[in-house]
Parts: C-alpha cells; sequence; structure tokens
C-alpha cells in the first residue's frame, strides 16, 4: 500500500494555548511512530494564532527528541523568508542530533500576509522570484566543502538532508523536476492544479544526484471516527477555519459545530467544496476506501494526511483509522 505520512499545523485550540498543543504534537508523533507513519512534517505559517509551528526547526527538534524512528520534517519551510545559509544550518542541526531522519520541503509563499511577511524579512529583496536561485544555493550548502569555500553551513556541509519541493500550482512542478528533487502537492487545500502538476513532473523529471525518479507525494484531508456523524461533526472545525481565513479574520480552532457547513451562504459552500475536494470522511470502510481510491488517481508514491480536528482524542483516533486500512 501507498504509505501514510502525518501534516501538522500544531492547532491552538479555543480555550487552549501554544504549550498545550506542542505537547499535543509529540504526543500525536509518538502515536504516528507505533502506528507505522513513514513521516511527520510541521509547516511555516505566522501571525495565525491557531498555528504553534512558526518556529518549524524548534518544533522539529521537540518532536524528534521524542521519537525514535519516524523521519520529522517540515512541510514546509517557507524558504523567500530566510537566508538559505540559515535554513542549512538549522536543517544541518536537527540532522546532527537526528541523523537519517530529517526531510527539509520548501515551498515559495511566505506562509503569511504581506504585512508580516516584511516583518519577516525587513526588505522584499529576498522575494519569490528569487526562490529557484535560493534553493540551488540551500542545496549547496549540503555538499561537501570544497577547498577554499568562503561561506560554509556548519553544521549542515556534507549531510544527508532530503530537499523536497512543496507547490500548489505548475511552477513548483516544474522546479522540482528540473532540479531533480521530489514533489509535494498541497492538495489538502488548493486541489486545482493538482492532476496537471503531478503529470508535468513526472513528465519532464531529470535525474539527479538527489534523486533517480519522480517522486510525488500528495496531500488529503481526513477526518475518520467510529461513526459517519462523528467524522462529519469533527469535520466542521476545519471547515470553521478555512471559511474564516477566507473572510480575513483569524483565530484559535474552533469546536465542531453541528449544521456550520448548511450555515454558510452559497457562495461560501462552493469555495470550500473547490478548495477541500480533496478530503474523506467517515467511519473506517469509507475512510480506508477513500485514500485508496485517492491514491490511485494521483498515482501517488506517498500520501500525507492533514486532520486539523479540534480534540486530541478525536485527533489521535483519526489518524488511528487512517493508518489501519
Amino acid at each position: 500500500m501507498v504509505p501514510l505520512s502525518i501534516l501538522d499545523l500544531a492547532p491552538i485550540t479555543m480555550g487552549s494555548d501554544a504549550g498545550q498543543s506542542l505537547k499535543n504534537t509529540l504526543d500525536l508523533a509518538q502515536h504516528a511512530e507505533a502506528w507505522g507513519y513513514r513521516r511527520y512534517w510541521l509547516a511555516e505559517h505566522h501571525n495565525f494564532s491557531g498555528v504553534a509551528s512558526a518556529a518549524t526547526a524548534v518544533v522539529l527538534a521537540h518532536v524528534g527528541a521524542g521519537t525514535r524512528t519516524i523521519r520529522i520534517g517540515a512541510g514546509g519551510i517557507m524558504l523567500p523568508n530566510h537566508a538559505p545559509l540559515v535554513i542549512a544550518e538549522q536543517f544541518g542541526t536537527l540532522a546532527s542530533l537526528y541523523p537519517g531522519r530529517v526531510d527539509l520541503g520548501l515551498g515559495r509563499a511566505p506562509g503569511t500576509d504581506q504585512a508580516t511577511a516584511r516583518a519577516l524579512r525587513r526588505t522584499l529583496v529576498g522575494d519569490v522570484d528569487r526562490f529557484p536561485n535560493d534553493v540551488v544555493e540551500l542545496l549547496g550548502y549540503f555538499q561537501p566543502t570544497e577547498p577554499g569555500q568562503a561561506v560554509q553551513a556548519v553544521p549542515g556541509a556534507g549531510l544527508d538532508v532530503p530537499v523536497w519541493i512543496l507547490g500548489s500550482s505548475l511552477f513548483g512542478a516544474s522546479l522540482a523536476a528540473h532540479l531533480g528533487l521530489p514533489y509535494a502537492f498541497a492538495s489538502h487545500f488548493a486541489p486545482a492544479d493538482l492532476d496537471e502538476a503531478i503529470a508535468l513532473y513526472r513528465a519532464r523529471f531529470r535525474p539527479s544526484l538527489h534523486l533517480d525518479a519522480p517522486h510525488v507525494m500528495a496531500a488529503l484531508n481526513v477526518f475518520a471516527a467510529d461513526t459517519r456523524e462523528e467524522a462529519e461533526l469533527v469535520s466542521t472545525s476545519m471547515l470553521q477555519a478555512f471559511a474564516n481565513i477566507r473572510r480575513g479574520t483569524n483565530g484559535p480552532l474552533q469546536a465542531p459545530r453541528a449544521g456550520f457547513k448548511e450555515s454558510l451562504s452559497a457562495p461560501e459552500r462552493a469555495m470550500l467544496d473547490e478548495m477541500l475536494s480533496c478530503t474523506v470522511v467517515g467511519p473506517p470502510d469509507v475512510v480506508h476506501q477513500g485514500i485508496d481510491a485517492f491514491a490511485a488517481r494521483t498515482g501517488a508514491d506517498e500520501i500525507i494526511v492533514a486532520s486539523m480536528i479540534f480534540d486530541h482524542a478525536a485527533r489521535l483516533r483519526s489518524y488511528e483509522i487512517a493508518a489501519r486500512r
């Protein structure tokens, strides 16, 4: 079967705080390791009061210290926010602490609004248009050092840190293919170009020192519970989060709300249906069939599962059900 991984945003829930969120993240990672998930990735977002993973490398160090075998990684680091050398040093440090377990996924979006992007970078000189150059520079820092090399990543140089390109459009697919890197598609919230992007990536892939053949991971929202009614209810926290983002508001992850989708306007429901079309909701048999159907449709080499669920016990149960297909 296609291997499963986990994408976590370390959600801060209403009435809780970031400290509890990070405890929950480690607990989920430990369970995921026992259930056989391949990777545990965290995403960089800024100025979101419902997300605790802004300092992504720091959270990954926390997860790595509490696990033994599961791969840990960024899904992803928003490279335009950072100097490539700093990211090479951070992930070189992680790879030194947890050898053979660290992945680095790179995205070109800021992971936030423009005002926060300016606060992060102070200047917009290193903008998204420089992303391909920044990726190449970052890859270079992981290569063995050359005699006389003026700038080195310490730690980082000569370490095995697989670099992935993340994307939700044809741009990332083209770049990953050109550089011969693995590619992860953000179909859990931006599925429109999924099939075309995967086809383009595979058609244009050029073997490299990093990868011999194309390797695709696709993201899928999964809300699993023992009954359909419970699964549909727990999924409403994510629906509320996405609706609020589109309305220009953000906050802690809200408790499930029965009938939420029906309370929306027709345009809002259509927006959610489009954004979240790569979503499986239901009891174990429905979820297992949905995961297998998504794998067959995409031909993905891996699937990364996102489950934005308010109650931690319900979130654990959802991931447990998904893993036991």
